[in-house]
């Protein structure tokens, strides 16, 4: 499969997700300590508010995550991230949107899938002992793939060396492939770059402005740019909260270099920038080859 091959279509356990358009992706987060809003959906009231919220301001997915994953980050005892995400996905599986849990561990994985939840959003791109079984022994389930280097409690202390993009894109035609050989279907895949999981802020603009080559994998493309430190590091812009404009930037340039997902913290001004563009993408499809040519003469 090459990128003119990709799929127009995620298979999930209960939506097929039309890839023609960009979707958008709401991030619920059911932590205290996540890096832009840690602590403001930690309960299970609050974050369905907010997942409401967020669909009204037109989110096609949600993820939900009930482990933050920011660098230096300890991990969550497994009892502690089901007894947070659980709930929330219980009752969110009935507003009729794809559900992802952003999680790692299998049992977690298993408990979500068995409630209804549609994808598994993992960091760890099921290289934890038990996940990609967990993924595989659900038959239509998707599954998003991210290149992580180390882990989040020591990838900023040693990022990547050497050229990124490529190394990103190995390992992600790798675990795809891995996953296709344990059954699991090619269209429920989606790749995720991972931006700032253990690259430096150069190595993640790389990715950005070298994406297409990303593409070579033959998956759709997740982008997780919203309210990075990348961000704000080229902008001056230190808190992530305030990151609004930076995210959105980001998130076009992505859609505009091939991305079909963007996971944001601002759905209402993502969904705004993205009609802009695909006012404009319209605008050049309806051009007749007449007109293009006439355009290209001297």
């Amino acid at each position: 499969m090459n990128a003119r091959q990709q799929v127009a279509v995620w298979q999930t356990a209960r939506h097929r997700i039309d890839l023609r358009r960009p979707q958008v992706m709401g991030i619920v987060n059911v932590t205290p300590d996540s890096f832009s809003d840690g602590g403001a959906h930690g309960s299970t009231s609050s974050a369905l508010r907010h997942c409401e919220a967020l669909l009204c301001e037109g989110a096609d997915i949600l993820d939900i995550g009930g482990e933050s994953t920011r660098p230096g980050s300890p991990a969550v005892p497994l009892e502690e991230e089901l007894a947070r995400v659980l709930p929330v996905v219980r009752e969110a599986v009935r507003l009729d949107v794809p559900i992802s849990v952003d999680t790692y561990k299998p049992e977690v994985m298993r408990a979500v899938l068995d409630l209804g939840a549609d994808i598994v959003n993992d960091i760890w791109a099921l290289r934890r002992p038990g996940a990609a079984e967990a993924v595989a022994a659900q038959p239509s389930c998707g599954v998003c793939l991210m290149h992580m280097h180390r882990d989040p409690q020591t990838m900023q202390a040693a990022p990547m060396q050497g050229d990124v993009v490529s190394q990103v894109l190995l390992f992600l035609q790798r675990s795809a492939q891995a996953a296709c050989a344990l059954g699991i279907d090619s269209a429920r895949i989606v790749l995720d770059p991972g931006i700032g999981f253990g690259k430096t802020v150069a190595q993640n603009f790389a990715l950005l402005a070298r994406q297409g080559e990303l593409m070579a994998a033959g998956f759709p493309l997740l982008a997780g740019w919203s309210r990075k430190s990348s961000l704000g590091a080229v902008t001056g812009v230190e808190s992530p909260a305030e990151r609004v404009v930076p995210s959105v930037a980001a998130a076009l340039m992505a859609v505009e270099r091939g991305a079909r997902i963007v996971r944001v913290h601002d759905v209402r001004q993502t969904v705004q920038a993205l009609a802009v563009w695909r006012a404009a993408e319209d605008a050049r499809a309806d051009r007749t080859p007449e007109q293009d040519e006439e355009k290209q003469r001297p």
